[in-house]
């Protein structure tokens, strides 16, 4: 039970949710202690591990079907839905948890913990299901940036700054895309449409490129060192593309990519409170 939970919960992925509550305390901190508090450290051990069983846990229980069609589900870095009360009740045990989390923060921090749980809901379950929905499946995917929302407004006492925002839920729209290519088939299959599937292979690399090229320009409004950072991700689609390599053998290629990004992100937050980089 406890090898399936850690599959289902995607660990390659763990650092989608956690990551970016490093780097919203990073550049939320005033102060060494900030980052010390116990606050921070709760909101990174949420969306480390439960938000994960919780968010992967709904979107398989709704996939059971589609998943039968879908091939990294065989013997790979995920599995098919184990269908049994105990497994269904850690992953609504998993969601209530989270709950414990408004009482901990600020009120300006509750509209992104309210908002990621809403859309690591709707995103798989019906009636609204997302995923199956052309462009709002990609929209949808900002939950991934909220975890670092909340924990930047947690500790700022503020919302954080909209260009941040706006280029983060791009970056998170094209993330989510990107990784629909290998489904493609899969889902056509399964009677499924996406953003991928309507706009086919081809025209999904636009897609993503165009999102992550204007999550680019979004952060150089911050800071142009902060541009040129996010500029990694066009590059690197133009580079496997033109490359030919397989969007399969690049997929699982990003958790690297992304972890490097996010350290390189944090480490920056941190050089700043430190006083060496303004």
């Amino acid at each position: 039970m406890l090898r399936y939970l850690l599959t289902l919960s995607r660990p390659r992925f763990w650092l989608y949710t956690a990551g970016p509550v490093l780097v919203g305390v990073a550049y939320a901190a005033d102060a060494v202690d900030d980052l010390l508090a116990v606050l921070p450290a709760a909101l990174f051990l949420y969306f480390l591990l439960p938000a994960n069983i919780y968010l992967y846990g709904v979107n398989d229980r709704f996939d059971r079907e589609i998943d039968a069609e879908n091939p990294k589900k065989d013997d790979g870095p995920e599995a098919r839905w184990r269908d049994s009360p105990a497994v269904t009740a850690v992953v609504a045990l998993s969601g209530v948890v989270g709950l414990a989390l408004f009482p901990l923060t600020p009120r300006v921090a509750w509209p992104y913990l309210a908002g990621f749980f809403a859309l690591a809901t709707a995103y798989s379950a019906p009636p609204l299901r997302f995923k199956a929905r052309p462009l709002f499946d990609s929209l949808s995917n900002g939950l991934y940036l909220l975890p670092g929302a909340a924990a930047y407004a947690a500790i700022a006492g503020a919302h954080p700054p909209a260009p941040a925002l706006v280029g983060g839920w791009l970056w998170t729209m094209a993330m989510h895309t990107y990784s629909a290519i290998p489904d493609i088939e899969p889902d056509r299959a399964a009677g499924i449409e996406t953003t991928a599937t309507v706009l086919g292979e081809q025209r999904t690399y636009l897609y993503c490129g165009g999102c992550w090229t204007l999550a680019a320009v979004a952060f150089g409004l911050l800071d142009v060192r902060l541009g040129a950072l996010l500029g990694v991700y066009p590059l690197f689609l133009l580079a496997t593309v033109g490359a030919g390599v397989d969007v399969d053998r690049a997929y699982w290629w990003f958790p690297i990519v992304n972890g490097v990004v996010g350290m390189v992100l944090t480490m920056g937050g941190l050089l700043r409170l430190a006083g060496v980089l303004a």
